[in-house]
């Protein structure tokens, strides 16, 4: 049964202009462990790569927070959700801390999908509440 959806669009550009403003202090209070490091390997061989990175993980945060009703208010925070990616590419998300510990004991289960283009990065993800059986 679907417990929520939730979609996000970013201006590319307004991260880019945060990160010029506040350099990586923004990247370290919105990535999580693993996507910091994905950020920082991606942005060292072409800095946009990095700076659109990090918009679609803002982004697909914001979409998660608003599938599972409660926006960025606790348990969520940027850093216990991270958007990674599967071996062939696929997105999953990835929770930690208060937030995996309340997820899991919804019985929710989410997915997640993102795309950019060179302006813009936008966000879908659908949260499901898992029925027993």
């Amino acid at each position: 049964m679907i417990y929520g959806i939730g979609t996000d669009i970013c201006d590319i550009r307004r991260i880019g202009a945060t990160l010029a403003r506040r350099g990586d202090r923004f990247a370290e209070k919105v990535l999580g462990p693993t996507e910091i490091e994905v950020f920082r390997q991606r942005r060292e061989k072409v800095e946009a790569r990095g700076t659109a990175y990090l918009a679609t993980r803002f982004s697909a945060k914001e979409a998660f927070s608003k599938s599972i009703g409660i926006g960025m208010h606790m348990p969520m925070t940027w850093r216990s959700c991270e958007i990674l990616n599967e071996r062939r590419g696929k997105p999953f998300i990835r929770l930690h801390g208060e937030l995996a510990t309340w997820f899991d004991a919804k019985g929710l289960v989410a997915h997640v999908t993102v795309s950019d283009e060179s302006d813009y990065a936008a966000s879908f993800v659908v949260t499901e509440k898992i029925e027993s059986r």
